[in-house]
C-alpha cells in the first residue's frame, strides 16, 4: 500500500522554520527608532512643523537640531493672557476674586473633577454586574469539506483484473474509498444570555469598595480646591510682601539721597568733609542696589501667583495694596478637641480613611472567591442555508461560545448550574493575601496620616503665635528705629551730630521697616497654613 500524496510538504516546512526568523527581524527593525548609542545625540524624525514623528530618522529632513537640542515643535503655543484678567486693566484684584479665578482656570480642578466622575462611573459599573448580559451575533459563512477515500494497491495483477472487471466501484465501497464533496453557505444570527444569580457577597463588596473610592475622590476634589485656595493665598501674601518691601526701599532711596543732599550741602558751606559726602554717596547706591533686587523678588512672586492661579504669565495683574489692615494678636492655644474636630474633617485622613474601608471590601471580595457561584445561562438561534457549525467562537475574553447549534432553523437552549472553585494553584489565596496586605497598609497608612496631620496643625499653629510675636515686637522696634533716625537726621542738619551716626540709625530704620513688614506678611502666611492644616481654609 502506497502512502497517500501530501500537498506541497516543501512549502510548509520552509513556512514552518522562516516565520519566527521573519517575525523577529520586524521586531527588532525598532531599534532604528531609537538612539544609535548611549553616548551620541538622538536624531528624531521630523515633520515640517517640528514635530517629532515615530519611526525612523529621516537624514534629509530640514531644520534638523544640533547635538542635544530638540526640535521646536510650531503646534506648541504659549497660551495667551486671559480674557478676563485682560479686559480690566488697572483694576487691582482681591484675594478672593483672584481665588474665584483659580477655581475656574486652574488645571488641577478639572483633573480632579474628572477622577470624581470617573470614580462615580465606576460605582455604576459595579453595579451592573447584578443585571443579564445580553450578547447578539450575527455569523455568515462558507464551508467546503472533501473526503479522498483510500487507494490500496494490488500486487497480483490478475486478481486486480478480475476485481476491475467485476465493478469499480463495488471496490472503492468495500474498501472505504468513497470519494465525497460537502459544501455549503448560510447564516446563523443568535441571542446569548448569562446571568450570575449568587456568589454569596461577591459582588456586593466590590460595590462597597468602588462606594467608598468614591467617596475618597470626591473628598479629594475638595482638597484640590483648597491646597488652591491655599497656593493663592501663599503667592498672594509673598507677593505682597515683596511688594511692600519695594515701597519700604524706594522710602528708603528717597531718605539716603536726602541725606546725601545735606552732607553735600554741608560740604559747600564749609562744615562738613569729602569722607562725610562719600559715606552718603555709599549709603544711597546700597540702598538703590537693595531696591533693584527687591524689584527683581517683586516679579518673580507676580509670576508665581500668576502660576498658581492657572493663567498666562503674560496677563497684566495688578493687586489690592493690604499692608493696612489690622492683625489680632490675641494669644490662642489648641485644645484636645478642637484638634480632634480638625484632624477629623481634613481632605487627607478623610481620604485615608475611605481607602482603608475599601480596602477591607476588596478582603471581603476575595474571600467570596473561596464559594460555590450560582448561575443560569442560555441562548436562541435561527440558522439558514446549509452552513455546518457545532458552535459560534465568542469574540473578546468574556464571550463565551455560542453552543447548541443545529441544522434546524431554529434551536434553544436555557442552562442554570452551580461552579464550584476547587483548585487553582493557589492563586486565590495569594489574591486573598494580597487584599489582606493592601488592606493591613492602608489602616497603617491612616493612622500615620492622623499622626501627621496633628503634628502639622500644632506647628502651624506655633507658626502663627510666633509670627504675630515677631510682629509684635518688630513694632516696637520700628518706632524706635524710626524716632533714632528722625533725631539723628535732624541733629546732622543742623550741624550738630555727625553722618556716622546718621548712617546707623538710616540703616537700623530701614532693617526695622523691612521686618516689620515681613513679620505682617508672615503673619498673614501663618494664618492661611493654620486654616489649611484645620481643613477649614474656604474662600472667605
Amino acid at each position: 500500500m502506497t502512502r497517500p500524496v501530501r500537498p506541497f510538504p516543501g512549502l510548509i516546512r520552509v513556512t514552518l522554520y522562516s516565520a519566527p526568523l521573519l517575525l523577529s527581524a520586524c521586531a527588532t527593525q525598532a531599534l532604528d527608532s531609537a538612539p544609535a548609542a548611549p553616548d551620541r545625540p538622538w536624531q528624531p524624525n521630523i515633520a515640517a512643523n517640528g514635530e517629532i514623528l515615530p519611526g525612523k530618522h529621516n537624514p534629509h529632513a530640514l531644520n534638523l537640531p544640533a547635538g542635544y537640542t530638540l526640535p521646536s515643535n510650531t503646534q506648541i503655543r504659549v497660551r495667551p493672557p486671559a480674557p478676563k484678567i485682560t479686559v480690566q486693566n488697572g483694576h487691582a484684584y482681591s484675594l478672593a476674586e483672584l481665588i474665584d479665578i483659580a477655581q475656574s482656570a486652574n488645571p488641577e480642578t478639572r483633573r480632579a473633577w474628572n477622577l470624581a466622575r470617573d470614580s462615580a462611573l465606576a460605582v455604576g459599573i459595579a453595579r451592573s454586574a447584578y443585571l443579564p448580559r445580553l450578547t447578539a451575533t450575527v455569523v455568515g459563512g462558507y464551508s467546503h469539506s472533501r473526503n479522498d477515500g483510500a487507494n490500496p494497491t494490488i500486487s497480483n495483477a490478475g486478481a486486480a483484473e478480475g476485481i476491475v472487471n467485476s465493478g469499480l466501484s463495488g471496490l472503492e465501497n468495500a474498501l472505504g474509498g468513497v470519494r465525497n464533496n460537502t459544501s455549503g453557505a448560510g447564516e446563523v444570527q443568535t441571542l446569548g444570555m448569562e446571568w450570575l444569580l449568587f456568589d454569596f457577597g461577591k459582588r456586593e463588596a466590590v460595590i462597597e469598595a468602588t462606594k467608598q473610592a468614591q467617596i475618597a475622590s470626591n473628598v479629594l476634589f475638595t482638597a484640590a480646591h483648597q491646597k488652591i485656595i491655599y497656593g493663592v493665598t501663599t503667592a498672594y501674601y509673598t507677593h505682597a510682601a515683596a511688594a511692600g518691601r519695594v515701597r519700604l526701599l524706594r522710602q528708603a532711596r528717597d531718605n539716603a539721597r536726602f541725606v546725601e543732599a545735606s552732607a553735600e550741602a554741608r560740604l559747600h558751606q564749609g562744615q562738613g568733609t569729602i569722607v562725610d559726602v562719600s559715606q552718603a554717596r555709599q549709603a544711597t547706591a546700597q540702598t538703590e542696589l537693595r531696591l533693584v533686587q527687591a524689584e527683581g523678588d517683586e516679579e518673580n512672586t507676580r509670576l508665581e501667583l500668576l502660576n498658581a492661579i492657572g493663567i498666562s504669565p503674560a496677563t497684566n495683574l495688578e493687586t489690592l495694596d493690604i499692608s493696612g489692615r489690622p492683625l489680632a494678636l490675641d494669644d490662642m492655644r489648641l485644645t484636645d478637641a478642637f484638634v480632634q474636630q480638625a484632624v477629623s474633617r481634613r481632605p487627607d485622613v478623610l481620604a485615608a480613611y475611605a481607602n482603608a474601608k475599601a480596602a477591607k471590601s476588596r478582603v471581603q471580595a476575595a474571600r467570596s472567591e473561596f464559594l460555590p457561584k450560582i448561575f443560569m445561562t442560555g441562548n436562541v438561534a435561527y440558522t439558514t442555508g446549509r452552513l455546518a457549525l457545532s458552535s459560534i467562537p465568542g469574540v473578546g475574553s468574556e464571550a463565551p461560545p455560542t453552543l447548541n447549534l443545529s441544522s434546524n432553523a431554529f434551536s434553544s437552549l436555557i442552562l442554570g448550574g452551580i461552579t464550584v472553585p476547587i483548585f487553582d494553584g493557589g492563586t486565590r489565596a495569594a489574591l486573598l493575601k494580597q487584599a489582606q496586605d493592601q488592606s493591613d497598609s492602608a489602616d497603617a497608612t491612616l493612622r500615620q496620616t492622623v499622626d501627621s496631620s496633628v503634628k502639622q496643625i500644632v506647628a502651624a499653629e506655633n507658626a502663627l503665635r510666633t509670627s504675630l510675636s515677631a510682629y509684635a515686637a518688630s513694632g516696637r522696634l520700628e518706632t524706635a528705629a524710626r524716632t533714632s533716625f528722625e533725631a539723628s537726621s535732624a541733629a546732622y542738619r543742623s550741624g550738630v551730630g555727625s553722618l556716622t551716626q546718621t548712617s546707623i540709625a538710616q540703616n537700623g530704620y530701614l532693617d526695622a521697616t523691612l521686618s516689620h513688614s515681613d513679620a505682617y506678611y508672615a503673619a498673614l502666611i501663618a494664618a492661611a497654613g493654620l486654616a489649611f492644616g484645620t481643613g477649614s481654609l474656604s474662600r472667605e
